[in-house]
């Protein structure tokens, strides 16, 4: 077998990672590839750190930076061209950028021990053990999910405020007790290390070049929310359109998430549904449509709240709301299943080998989910739950109303919408 990878037909751009310690803390083979460059690009503060050794030409990214990489990769073709990043470029940097708009071979990339490598080296922690979340370019908030007690986390700050906006939001979900240290500079002499609790945190703001620690630790009484699906319902605000606890485990079970897939939820309610999909894996994708308004905003309030905030919410009435959204890999419907022409359309846009499930407490609606077992298969459950409610001097068994649940995989080569919707109105009580 012939593994020789093809070679690149042009001159490579080679990706060099600098740290706070500058021109001093790079490795000879770094320092001969920037003496040796016609063009050096990078962010100002980068460029900052070469000395007048560097002789050539310096030039800042542009704003938006994406965009802007064809166009100045041409614009100095023929040239020695070098691109600095912070640290690893390839960890949370220009890398992968750079990858994905040139291509992977007509890259070098030289790394330098990334902020994280550093923090891990001070403070004596495996960083295979140690949770890493960005919050530079992105919202604050997905570090809510992964608070679990005993846990390490690293958190990749946007700025000098980052370390106090950490510590208010680990006390707004429970985590006040714990440790965090702040990292500034990491690598150069003038390293500086700060350390508290979450909630006695008064630090004022330092260098905004800066990496937060934290061990987690939960206040006791603190709701507990653990890794899989079948979040206690007090984790969500809502108005009672809410897919129950052990529905909604039994549900994500059957939507089956992974990494990179994406979820409609339709007919959202408080949004759990998309929430805990979301939560399954990091790239996982989600839109969430509400015809209420009021419900629209709250479903993102529990994705902020839940750590992430991410999912996408369009208020509108399906399925007019559903056209031009990307193509789905599952599809859950949470009410409004007697609408005309929603279960066609969902099934229409849904992908070959896509997953739709759909939930119900009313007869009208469990009767349009028996016609389309009949037609594609799949299978279809009925769930009751009952809970222990005092009665009198004595315990017994409150049924709540049961659910019945359809899930079906779509056939490869199934296309196009198949049976017409039933009459009614919407059906969301007591669904999702």
């Amino acid at each position: 077998m012939n593994t020789e990878q093809p070679r690149a037909t042009r001159s490579p751009v080679v990706v060099v990672g600098i740290g706070a310690d500058g021109w001093d803390g790079l490795a000879e083979t770094s320092r001969r590839a920037l003496l040796a460059a016609d063009v050096v690009v990078g962010g100002g503060r980068q460029l900052a750190l070469l000395p007048d050794a560097c002789r050539a030409e310096r030039v800042a990214w542009p704003s938006p930076l994406r965009p802007a990489v064809p166009k100045l990769v041409a614009e100095h073709a023929g040239r020695a061209l070098c691109v600095l990043a912070s640290g690893d470029p390839m960890f949370y940097g220009i890398g992968r950028t750079l990858a994905e708009e040139l291509g992977p071979e007509r890259l070098r990339v030289l790394p330098h021990p990334s902020s994280v490598s550093y923090a891990c080296a001070r403070l004596g922690w495996a960083a295979q053990d140690t949770e890493v979340v960005t919050a530079v370019g992105r919202p604050l908030e997905r570090v809510a999910a992964v608070l679990h007690e005993g846990r390490r986390l690293l958190v990749l700050s946007a700025g000098a405020d980052t370390p106090g906006e950490l510590a208010a939001l680990l006390r707004g979900r429970g985590f006040g007790p714990s440790r965090m240290d702040v990292l500034a500079r990491l690598g150069a002499e003038d390293e500086t290390h700060t350390t508290g609790t979450a909630e006695s945190w008064s630090a004022q703001p330092g260098d905004p070049l800066n990496v937060v620690a934290v061990e987690c630790r939960r206040e006791p009484g603190a709701l507990r929310l653990g890794l899989v699906p079948g979040l206690p319902d007090e984790a969500y605000e809502h108005d009672g359109q809410l897919t129950k606890r052990y529905v909604r485990a039994a549900t994500l079970a059957a939507l089956a998430p992974e990494p990179g897939e994406l979820l409609w939820d339709v007919g959202g309610g408080s949004g759990s549904i998309a929430v805990e999909w979301l939560r399954a894996h990091p790239a996982c994708r989600a839109v969430s449509v509400e015809r209420d308004a009021v419900r629209a905003e709250r479903i993102g309030r529990n994705a902020a709240a839940l750590g992430v905030p991410g999912l996408r919410v369009v208020t509108g009435r399906a399925p007019a709301a559903l056209v031009g959204l990307p193509t789905p890999d599952a599809v859950f419907i949470g009410g409004g299943l007697t609408g005309p022409g929603l279960l066609d359309a969902c099934w229409e846009a849904l992908r070959p080998g896509g997953r739709l499930v759909a939930n119900t407490v009313t007869l009208e609606s469990e009767a349009l989910l028996a016609g389309w077992y009949r037609r594609h298969g799949g299978e279809l459950v009925r769930l009751g739950v009952a809970h222990a409610r005092s009665v009198g001097g004595f315990t017994g068994w409150r049924q709540a109303m049961p659910v019945t649940l359809w899930s079906v995989v779509k056939d490869p080569v199934a296309t196009g919408p198949v049976g017409d919707a039933e009459p009614g109105g919407n059906d969301t009580a007591g669904d999702d």
